[in-house]
């Protein structure tokens, strides 16, 4: 089991907790589309769904070198700091999307986890250029 802890400074991988507010705005967002158009209040209810998922099963782990993409004791992805260029939170009033490039991709991720603490290991782990 990983060690969290709340302060970015420290040598031990933070774990990032879950936030399921996109994933059930989505859901609740559906239901009135419902009335006006069917297809499009199921597809953002399936949507909703997916990424309440995927908030339940991922967690995003900083470690001094790298942001790891885990799935229960599964690494999905490993993400260097050394290769990012820039980050960004988008819409900060309500925080929705996490972009961040690297030297050869590009990613964007919903954000399903802690915002205000995302943004703190961000900023500690690995500098906004702008």
């Amino acid at each position: 089991m990983k060690s969290v802890t709340t302060t970015p400074a420290s040598t031990q991988t933070i774990v990032l907790s879950p936030s399921y507010k996109l994933p059930i705005a989505l859901v609740v967002l559906a239901a009135p589309l419902l009335f006006v158009q069917v297809w499009v209040s199921l597809v953002m209810a399936l949507f909703g769904l997916f990424l309440l998922f995927q908030a339940a099963t991922l967690r995003l782990c900083f470690t001094e070198a790298v942001l790891d993409i885990e799935r229960g004791q599964t690494l999905i992805r490993r993400f260097p700091y050394q290769d990012w260029q820039n980050w960004r939170i988008f819409w900060l009033p309500v925080p929705v999307l996490f972009y961040f490039k690297e030297v050869n991709s590009i990613h964007f991720l919903p954000i399903l986890f802690d915002p205000k603490m995302l943004q703190t290991c961000l900023e500690a782990h690995c500098p906004r250029i702008t």
